[in-house]
Parts: C-alpha cells; structure tokens; sequence
C-alpha cells in the first residue's frame, strides 16, 4: 500500500474562526497571522494506492465558482489537483473511489466540474466512486444556518445524479486495512479514515483535528457545529493515538503533513513531526 500527500492549494482565513474560544495572545504564537488577521492552511488531500484501488480522500474547492467567492479565501500555492496527482504518476481517470470526509467546500468542491461547454456540470473522476456518510449527506441536504454558505448545490446534486454516489451509515470497513468512523462534533457524520499498512496505521484527521495547533483538547474551529461533541471525539481519539502510536495526516497544516502524539501531564502533545514521505 502506498500514500501519497495531494497538495492542492494553500487559504487563507480568520484566525479566529479556526481557533474559537483559544486567545488570539495565545495561538497566534504557534500560528502565524498577518495583518489582517488572516491565517494560511493548506488544503492537502491523500492519496492510497492499495495495489488493486486508487484512492482519494477529498479534493478541495475546485474552480466552478466565481472570482468574487474566490477572492475571500485567498488561494495560493499548491500544484493543484490535476498536477498534485500527476507528480506521484496519477490522473483523474486512474481514480477508483473519492472517500469525502465531508461536503464542506472546501473538502468536496474538486470532485465535479464544468462540462466542456460549461452547460452543465461531470464528475472530475469519471471511474471512481463517491463515498459519503449517509448521516451527513442527510445533514447537508437540510443545512442548518451555520453551515448553509459551505455547502454548495453544484457541489452535491451532481454527484447525486450522476449514479455513482455511495453511502456508508456508520463505522466500517470500506476494503480491507481502510476503515472509516464517524465524527459529529465539526458537522454531522464526518468521515475520519483510518489506514493500517501493516507496519503503521495512519489516521486523516480532516477536521477533527485540522493542525498540531488543534491538538490541546479546547483548542478547537467556531465552525464546529457541537463544540462539546468535538472535545469529547479528541480526547478519545488522542488517547487512543498516542497509545497505539498512530501517524496524524493533517490536511489544513501548512507547516506539518504529519505528527505522532504522547501522553504529557498536560494531556496528549505532539511527540513528532515529519512529511508523509
């Protein structure tokens, strides 16, 4: 089994948003902000190539939206999804299943794009499934108020229609050493996938832990929809982390693809960073 980190982008966003109730005193010493308050994230995807599928997990914002929507979020850097893929030796047509682990915008919006007349929308990977928590699929066809803006119709009806939307209700075994779980405190039904290779079993943390800055258990977004539910899904999540030696991918750090976490008097901390590979 193989992984590769898919560097789409990086974005920037407020500080504060990605940071809740945690000081600004105090985070904007592990995260750096500019002058407008704006922090830059990455938006890195992975890729896992079990020998026999191809595999995607989330694939960023796309570009079917306007220059006005994108102006807010401040795109830059990054080889894009197109040339993330082919410096590992990989196109969209090589692509057999695109796990989202949510249908925040963010997560979900390279996955359809324009037709070749811009009349309509296709799949961006034309041979994969797309696999989706029914819960939240559920969740996003009925958006609450917070998270309404991120989720985008031209982002999901597409995949609906198109036949090849896959659902999974609750924690499984998607193939054989890929497991997904469900976390409910950022959004509803988040896929969390874990991937065992034998030697080492990787963790894409997604958003539920979107950095190393993250990892102290209140250090949570003002986007999570149940702040209390997030806090709880860490804590266990850390504790089982660090006492099973799990790498965490992270795919909104912009200094760190990866870390390992201990147990400290303080509660789990970072043990050691390091890229994928």
């Amino acid at each position: 089994m193989k992984l590769f980190p898919i560097h789409i982008t990086n974005f920037k966003i407020d500080g504060g948003a990605m940071f809740g109730v945690v000081p600004k005193v105090m985070w904007q010493v592990k995260y750096h902000a500019d002058e407008n308050n704006l922090c830059n994230w990455a938006l890195r995807s992975l890729l896992i190539d079990t020998g026999s599928r191809v595999i995607l997990i989330d694939n960023g914002y796309g570009d079917k939206q306007d220059e006005k929507y994108f102006k807010h979020v401040y795109l830059n850097g990054g080889d894009g999804l197109d040339g993330a893929l082919k410096k590992h030796g990989y196109s969209f047509n090589d692509v057999t299943d695109v796990i989202l682990t949510h249908l925040h915008a963010d997560h979900c919006g390279g996955g359809v794009k324009y037709n070749s007349d811009k009349t309509g929308y296709e799949l961006t990977f034309k041979n994969a499934k797309y696999w989706v928590s029914k819960p939240h699929w559920d969740w996003a066809m009925n958006p609450n108020k917070q998270e309404g803006a991120a989720f985008l119709k031209e982002n999901l009806i597409p995949m609906q229609e198109s036949g090849k939307l896959k659902f999974i209700e609750k924690n499984t075994e998607l193939y054989p050493d890929i497991n997904l779980r469900l976390y409910n405190g950022h959004t509803v039904g988040q896929i969390i996938p874990f991937i065992n290779t034998g030697s080492k079993t990787y963790v894409f943390v997604a958003d539920l832990i979107p950095s190393t800055a993250h990892i102290p258990l209140v250090w949570n977004m003002a986007y999570d929809v149940h702040p209390m539910v997030t806090l709880k899904e860490k804590e266990d999540f850390l504790n089982e982390a660090a006492d099973n030696n799990y790498t965490l991918i992270f795919q909104h750090d912009l200094y760190n693809e990866c870390c390992t976490v201990h147990k400290t008097e303080k509660g789990v901390r970072v043990k050691e960073t390091f890229p994928l590979i």
